[in-house]
């Protein structure tokens, strides 16, 4: 197994962690692998590199525009093909290329390159439209979900997925605010009604909250957990990259009940922060929290 492969510096995005990845992924270089987030294919990169010719690898996500930058990148590998799909139903996938197990399963549940530095709405450091969606030819965007949401409802949205202690204050001034379609409405509500000191962290965490109210992702998160370990194969590995507390928690959680119940064997006690030189040299790696385990 490969555990120093050279950086692909193809494309922006740079993949957190490859070399805890693959060292934690990889148990079998001829078996089937899913990646759950593929993004622009950072990840996917290295573990087709790190696989013989007659492995498999399937690739999902949400994002059409990344699967479309990640389907050229990658179209010279046999071994690879690219699914528009939400990583929480991947079992739908596997039925329909008749896999009933694979080696390993691989979620990033961090944005991409790609995402943050776009205008849909990912981060307040950009302009553009209040979207947030992952997959935009679906569901309500974030101005929209603003829009027909109580003051109360996002409150809630900030205080539950954004642990933000002024939830009521800013919601308050995101509903008083006569135009709230764009990322500068939105921060605008929040100078309105907070301190200036910190008020970085506090925007990071509106964006988020909103973010993860927008596209689901803590429910995908727990229908992913509850069903996962049926189509792991024995000795097989899961491997999660998570960026906040509430997601770390989860899979935490579900790791200890597959545990306590005999199916799961966690590969790591604590969970693996980045290395300071990476760290250094990618700042978005900071938050970066891995755990992974093995089918028994």
């Amino acid at each position: 197994m490969t555990s120093n492969i050279l950086q692909d510096t193809s494309h922006t995005h740079i993949p957190v962690m490859v070399n805890e990845v693959l060292d934690l992924l990889i148990t079998d270089q001829q078996g089937i692998y899913l990646d759950g987030t593929l993004g622009l294919g950072g990840h996917a990169t290295y573990i087709l590199n790190a696989l013989s010719d007659s492995a498999r690898l399937l690739g999902i996500d949400r994002d059409e525009k990344a699967l479309a930058i990640c389907k050229e990148r990658l179209s010279g590998s046999g071994a690879f093909s690219c699914h528009h799909l939400s990583y929480d139903i991947f079992p739908q996938l596997l039925n329909q290329k008749g896999i009933t197990a694979v080696n390993g399963i691989l979620l990033d549940l961090g944005l991409s390159s790609h995402q943050l530095d776009s205008h849909r709405g990912f981060s307040f450091r950009n302009t553009g439209i209040l979207d947030m969606r992952f997959d935009s030819a679906t569901g309500q965007t974030a101005a929209q979900l603003i829009h027909q949401a109580s003051a109360d409802d996002l409150a809630d949205i900030f205080y539950k997925f954004g642990e933000e202690r002024l939830s009521r204050r800013i919601a308050k001034s995101v509903k008083d605010m006569t135009s709230m379609e764009s990322i500068e409405d939105l921060k605008e509500a929040v100078r309105r009604s907070t301190p200036p000191k910190n008020r970085q962290k506090t925007l990071a965490r509106i964006f988020q909250s909103l973010r993860i109210a927008v596209n689901g992702e803590l429910d995908r998160l727990q229908h992913f957990l509850d069903s996962f370990i049926e189509f792991l194969s024995p000795e097989g590995r899961i491997v999660i990259i998570s960026y906040h507390s509430l997601e770390d928690r989860m899979v935490k959680q579900s790791f200890k009940a597959l545990k306590k119940g005999n199916l799961l064997s966690v590969l790591t006690k604590k969970p693996l922060p980045p290395t300071k030189e990476e760290q250094t040299e990618n700042s978005r790696s900071r938050s970066a929290k891995l755990r992974a385990g093995e089918r028994i």
